[in-house]
């Protein structure tokens, strides 16, 4: 499997660069998907650049998708172990959210960060953010996104729903995901049982 490329920029789109591995006299040109971001960051045409890749095997098809940090690309691969999300969404969302800004809107459950990524939707977010959040679990904590509870009585239920409806459900999507949820228990966990009702429904 191809890691990295250290070799000349020969040629570059939007979102495809071509760089050349080999000896002074000419060697092979790989061609790599990119962010647009990338694209520009890579530096000009004829300049020597390493690009981290994540190479993608399918029974039809092999393509090298490039980043400029390996935090990117290890970031890529995170969202594509995520349920539904192939290459070209994970792409989509780095595109829109690069890896800080991506931990930044699970740690605050900003769905509407997420939503903004094309072919995104409420649904779509909320359950990428159940899903990343059990795999970035050294980053992201869903017992932090749920507020204090502000007296004895409120109860974890009463947690869970203000937290829902800051994530911005509706009313009745967050009363039926609830209905038969304890009043009692860990808010964290309470949670994450509604995040997983509000995706699958």
């Amino acid at each position: 499997m191809i890691g990295s490329l250290r070799g000349t920029l020969i040629d570059r789109c939007r979102d495809e660069v071509l760089v050349e591995v080999g000896g002074p006299d000419g060697g092979t040109g790989y061609r790599v998907l990119v962010a647009p971001a990338t694209s520009l960051g890579l530096g000009a045409v004829g300049d020597v650049v390493r690009v981290h890749v994540h190479h993608h095997v399918r029974e039809d098809a092999q393509t090298l998708y490039g980043f400029l940090t390996a935090e990117d690309r290890r970031t890529f691969e995170v969202l594509l172990s995520a349920h539904g999300v192939g290459p070209a969404l994970a792409m989509a969302i780095l595109t829109t959210l690069p890896p800080a800004e991506l931990r930044r809107a699970l740690a605050t459950n900003d769905v509407d960060a997420l939503c903004a990524v094309p072919g995104v939707g409420k649904k779509t977010a909320a359950r990428l953010m159940l899903d990343l959040s059990s795999k970035l679990a050294a980053e992201v904590d869903l017992d932090e996104l749920v507020p204090a509870a502000p007296g004895a009585n409120a109860g974890a239920q009463a947690d869970v729903r203000e937290a829902l409806m800051g994530m911005g459900f509706a009313a009745d999507e967050v009363r039926r995901v609830m209905a038969d949820l304890p009043d009692s228990g860990d808010a964290g966990e309470l949670l994450r049982v509604a995040l997983q009702r509000l995706a699958a429904a």
